[in-house]
């Protein structure tokens, strides 16, 4: 088994849910409103240390990761459901670093320490 200490890999967190335009429509209820629900929020992406990891072997074949998005809005006040969130898994010890300003983020230095590195948009 090989050992990865360094990996580069690219996050996006989900987008959210397109709102829905609605009108109530029923019988002998003339005008009767809108009722359209609001979009889900999108999906965080999260990275957490795991004391269980010892390499960054999984980046190296995988650096692409992408939260769910939000599902849309509905008639009759439905609302959509939020996206699942992305946790990603380092070791003990991970420095994370904006690799477009060289910037630490975080160093992840306890198991289950956990940052939110691209946070979901939010449902129109």
């Amino acid at each position: 088994m090989s050992f990865v200490d360094q990996a580069k890999f690219f996050v996006k967190a989900g987008d959210g849910g397109n709102g829905c335009v609605s009108f109530r429509r029923e019988k002998y209820v003339p005008r009767g409103g809108p009722n359209g629900g609001d979009g889900g929020k999108g999906g965080d992406v999260i990275i957490r240390a795991a004391k269980h990891l010892h390499s960054l072997i999984d980046f190296k074949y995988k650096s692409h990761f992408k939260a769910e998005r939000g599902m849309h809005g509905q008639g009759k006040d439905m609302h959509g459901r939020s996206g699942k969130h992305y946790t990603l898994e380092v070791p003990i010890g991970s420095v994370i670093k904006d690799a477009e300003t060289d910037r630490v983020i975080v160093d992840l230095i306890r198991d289950g320490h956990e940052i939110i590195v691209a946070a979901g948009g939010s449902g129109g």
